[in-house]
């Protein structure tokens, strides 16, 4: 079984490294693979809202970034772990953008998988951007993953993250969840219990332009 970890810094070796270091020797005991990637500091587009991935179900239009690889690798992982810096008490935009073009191109890459958000930051802000990140697994039928206190730890350089001693135990923690998880969810597969098959999708719009005679409609 393999996690796969994204690293949503601009500084690959910096403190959100550290707390997902700290989860990979973790699943390594527990004889899973991991791998980290690095979402680099090369530009990466936002989503345009161009609709062109309905056509085409899995990629996203534009492949001049790291997206469709991302796409391409949640395919084949097992579960997710997304980490994250904190700015202005939000998630990166880095982290934003890849994940806003990644689960609505590649949805089905993500599924019935489960996952876990991780942030770090100096003094505050954690709570509130793995809030952020888990919208993405709630909304993509995902098992959250949790631990014993939310999925943060503090500190300004990797070394101090370190000696975040109750929030390293938390990301250990999270690692253990996820590979206990991820053998339940194996064991349940082979007992024959597989996911529900789904509705057909429904879509209500709780307003209606074409019923007020003073709305044009979209802009």
């Amino acid at each position: 079984m393999k996690v796969l970890m994204l690293n949503g810094s601009s500084r690959p070796h910096g403190c959100t490294d550290a707390a997902l270091q700290a989860i990979a020797a973790v699943l390594a005991e527990a004889d899973m693979e991991s791998e980290i990637l690095w979402l680099g500091n090369d530009p990466i587009r936002d989503c345009t809202a161009c609709g062109a991935c309905a056509k085409a179900p899995g990629r996203c239009v534009f492949d001049d970034d790291i997206v469709n690889r991302i796409i391409d690798k949640a395919a084949q992982a097992d579960g997710f772990i997304f980490g994250t810096p904190v700015y202005y008490a939000h998630p990166s935009g880095r982290i934003l953008s890849v994940l806003d073009r990644a689960f609505y191109a590649g949805k089905d890459a993500f599924a019935h998988k489960p996952a876990a958000a991780v942030a770090s930051a100096r003094r505050a802000g954690t709570i509130a951007s793995v809030d952020v990140l888990n919208k993405y697994f709630t909304i993509s039928s995902m098992p959250v993953v949790s631990s014993q206190y939310w999925n943060g730890v503090h500190g300004d350089r990797p070394e101090e993250v370190r000696a975040d001693l109750e929030g390293m135990q938390t990301l250990r923690l999270v690692g253990d969840n996820m590979a206990w998880l991820l053998r339940s969810m194996t064991a349940a597969r082979e007992a024959g219990v597989v996911p529900y098959e789904r509705e057909v999708r429904v879509k209500t719009n709780f307003y209606k332009p074409e019923a007020d005679p003073n709305v044009q409609g979209e802009g």
